[in-house]
């Protein structure tokens, strides 16, 4: 084995350092041979840039200021300051917390449950249960939660109609602070995380079944096989449906405004909730804009820990 100089710098490493020291000659080039695509691409760029990007900069540019019509006046972290001293945004956190602990992980480890069965299937019986759960992603959330209050009505609801039947009395589901949030819960975890069936079953077909024959010839069963091959070499997608669905936990607004408002009292406030009212109740742009930038940083630490537990190099 011939052995490296002393001093000497690994191939690869030395291409990546002269990717640094000078700009990629062809990229220009490249992307003007490939001016059409570009073109293509330039009205999302557009929308993107007029209705994500500037937003994003506005707001927090406003969190620094107070804001008015004409002449806003600039007040440093103030805005931080009163967000942090607020009742109100740790009760919305502790509320959004608790709704995302509880969600996430039962709509990771459902999906992943259901993706198992559906795939020992065949192919006909696949298709079927792939649109049956793919079905409540594509339907709009305002539907679904008012499909959701009748059920929870106090007078004519489906669960206490159930209830009934044992004897029970009615439960102000949605009305009373003990139970409000809970109902809430309950609905997103009952409501199939379609996104998540949708990948694990593509997932699951990319991996190679000679690790399964393996798996059998030295007697391991189909649980074991399970623990062992599939949920292994399924952590690149749970990795990233655990990021989609923390964030989109954090960002729950349309269940909160359409069945309690962020009551009774503050038991279902949500950070995003919060920040519609502070924004467009009060009028308090900049103080909406600073919660803004602190639910960004939340979810941030929260992507950052979650991939670092859960990456995966192979």
């Amino acid at each position: 084995m011939t052995q490296m100089p002393m001093g000497a710098v690994p191939k690869k490493k030395e291409e990546k350092m002269k990717l640094f020291r000078k700009p990629n000659k062809n990229l220009f080039r490249q992307m003007k041979k490939n001016y059409s695509a570009y073109l293509f691409l330039l009205p999302k760029l557009i929308l993107f840039t007029l209705f994500v990007a500037i937003p994003v900069v506005w707001a927090f540019i406003l969190s620094f200021q107070k804001y008015k019509v004409f002449g806003s006046e600039f007040i440093g972290l103030k805005n931080y300051i009163e967000v942090f001293q607020s009742d109100a945004f740790w009760i919305a956190l502790k509320n959004t917390l608790l709704f995302t602990v509880v969600t996430v992980p039962f709509g990771v480890i459902s999906a992943l449950v259901l993706s198992t069965l559906i795939f020992e299937l065949g192919k006909l019986s696949q298709s079927l249960f792939r649109s049956a759960f793919y079905l409540p992603t594509v339907t709009s959330m305002v539907i679904i939660a008012m499909v959701w209050r009748w059920m929870y009505n106090y007078d004519f609801g489906l669960f206490n109609y159930v209830l009934g039947w044992f004897g029970v009395g009615p439960v102000n589901w949605l009305g009373q602070s003990n139970t409000a949030l809970w109902a809430l819960i309950i609905m997103q975890c009952l409501i199939p995380f379609g996104v998540g069936i949708i990948m694990y079953l593509a997932s699951m077909g990319s991996i190679s079944q000679s690790l399964y024959e393996a798996a059998r010839m030295d007697g391991a069963s189909k649980f074991k096989q399970w623990i062992h091959i599939t949920i292994p070499l399924l952590k690149p997608t749970t990795l990233y449906l655990v990021l989609l669905s923390t964030i989109g936990s954090f960002q729950v607004f349309t269940q909160i405004i359409m069945m309690t408002g962020g009551g009774p009292g503050s038991a279902t406030e949500t950070l995003v909730h919060l920040i519609y009212k502070t924004g467009f109740r009060d009028f308090d742009f900049g103080l909406a804009g600073a919660q803004s930038v602190v639910l960004f940083v939340i979810i941030l630490i929260f992507s950052v820990i979650q991939f670092r537990m859960l990456r995966h190099d192979e």
